[in-house]
């Protein structure tokens, strides 16, 4: 088990992302750890998730419960001072770096808050491990779909993240650095479908970029599936990419309204967005192979490359414009988020 005995460290790790990372940390799937860290500079999620943890009966999950109450510990910090990361890396062997700025018409209004965020958190968390004697073995870089040809700010600053990551291996040879890459969350904070659920459960109307516009769907525990096979077989530099299907804004949004009688408003792009999204650029396509059920885009950097590029696993970009399923499909994929009823739907 990988993760056996080991001082994982999870910033961001009161996020969406970060605490089903933490939960399913908390099953021991990948072996159990010596201490899991949640790392972030929100005080009021951290004690909500703390309270969480503590006030779980045992009998809903024995092995989580009694996990949380021996392995979970929490520290405020921020990815963007130096002295902040330090002082946790110092105490990690393995890194889960999901601190972010993510939202794109934010990134947008306020562009040197995410590049303070997303690039040079990422630079600090490396500069640490290169100046520093630190037992760090791995680091894996969440990053998104919109790194991949970016347009946007949020997507212009996880590109460099993931450059930053990639070329630390370089320098620091005996931590193993790695990305995943993946898109639209079902059920994370700001996404699409909690976004339809809140519009709807107030009667809408419900707001509609526009018609041709596509989305990749994943759920929480997929994007952590892709994180844990980066953990378990990603070599140095690579970047995991799940295979998920996509569906179009317009059809999700009519599976969740379900037949009533909401409205649809059609309100145009907003700053920074796409209209389809990229996973694997027609220029990755040429290194990019299939492993473990996901696609691994090879390093850009030639001597980081250690699995050959013979097979490759794309010929042309992979984009949710061409794998959208359609409207029957879909049903059946959001069915457990519309079987809960809108009053529990994630906001």
């Amino acid at each position: 088990m990988v993760l056996e005995g080991k001082r994982v460290l999870v910033t961001g790790g009161t996020g969406s992302l970060g605490r089903a990372v933490i939960r399913r940390l908390l099953t021991g799937q990948m072996g159990r750890p010596k201490s899991i860290v949640v790392f972030s500079r929100d005080e009021a999620k951290q004690h909500d998730m703390r309270l969480e943890y503590l006030r779980r009966p045992a009998a809903t999950d024995e092995v989580i419960y009694r996990n949380s109450k021996e392995l979970l510990t929490f520290r405020i910090g921020d990815v963007r001072n130096y002295s902040s990361m330090a002082q946790a890396v110092r105490e990690a062997d393995v890194i889960l770096h999901a601190a972010a700025l993510k939202q794109v018409p934010t990134c947008e209004y306020f562009p040197f808050e995410a590049v303070q965020t997303n690039i040079w958190g990422a630079e600090n968390l490396v500069r640490v491990i290169r100046e520093n004697d630190t037992s760090v073995e791995l680091v894996i870089g969440v990053s998104t779909d919109k790194a991949c040809k970016p347009i946007n700010v949020m997507g212009m600053t996880k590109a460099l993240q993931e450059r930053i990551l990639v070329q630390a291996n370089l320098q620091s040879p005996r931590t193993r650095f790695a990305c995943v890459r993946y898109g639209n969350v079902i059920a994370s904070r700001g996404s699409v479908v909690p976004l339809f659920l809140n519009q709807i459960r107030e009667g809408g109307p419900v707001t509609i970029t526009l018609q041709e516009m596509t989305r990749f769907l994943l759920s929480l525990d997929q994007a952590v599936d892709t994180i844990f096979t980066a953990v378990r077989t990603g070599l140095p530099g690579e970047t995991y990419v799940p295979k998920i299907p996509s569906a179009r804004v317009v059809d999700i949004a009519e599976v969740l309204i379900n037949g009533r009688d909401i409205p649809r408003v059609y309100i145009g792009i907003r700053p920074g967005e796409k209209v389809h999204e990229i996973l694997v650029s027609e220029e990755e396509c040429y290194r990019t192979i299939e492993r473990d059920g996901h696609y691994v885009i090879l390093p850009v950097l030639p001597e980081l490359r250690k699995a050959p590029a013979e097979a490759l696993a794309l010929k042309g970009e992979y984009s949710s414009e061409h794998v959208a399923i359609d409207v029957d499909a879909l049903r059946v994929l959001l069915a457990p988020y519309v079987h809960a009823g809108l009053e529990r739907m994630p906001a």
